[in-house]
């Protein structure tokens, strides 16, 4: 079974980076696509970006656009989420999460198989 494992979390100032990292461990992983999503309190989680395994192409939420980038290692079976020019409204708890198929749009939870534990980030302003 795959799990995920997120790190990079932590505590930042605005206009600060961060960069999140998302290993996938156990048999032989197999991804179409990884995705990252975020959770700030008392509110559902929503989409940030995606990334295709393969052929790596990215997509990302328009409030992350420009700020945000999405990465892979194949040879790591890691997946990141470089954070620049980060606002105290990107604080929130960030899963990452990946799918063996495509069978709905990549901005949708139901998308995905297989979720990391999350991790915290949190802009000071």
């Amino acid at each position: 079974q795959v799990q995920l494992v997120e790190s990079g979390g932590g505590l930042v100032q605005a206009g600060g980076s961060l960069r999140l990292s998302c290993t996938a461990s156990g048999r032989t992983f197999s991804s179409y696509a990884m995705g990252w999503f975020r959770q700030a309190p008392g509110t559902e989680r929503v989409y940030v970006a995606s990334i295709t395994w393969n052929a790596g192409n990215t997509y990302y939420a328009d409030s992350v656009k420009g700020r945000f980038t999405i990465s892979r290692d194949i040879a790591k079976n890691t997946e990141y989420l470089q954070m620049n020019s980060l606002k105290p409204e990107d604080t929130a708890v960030y899963y990452c999460a990946s799918t063996r198929s495509v069978l709905t749009s990549l901005d949708l939870e139901r998308a995905y198989d297989t979720w990391g534990q999350g991790t915290q980030v949190t802009v000071s302003s």
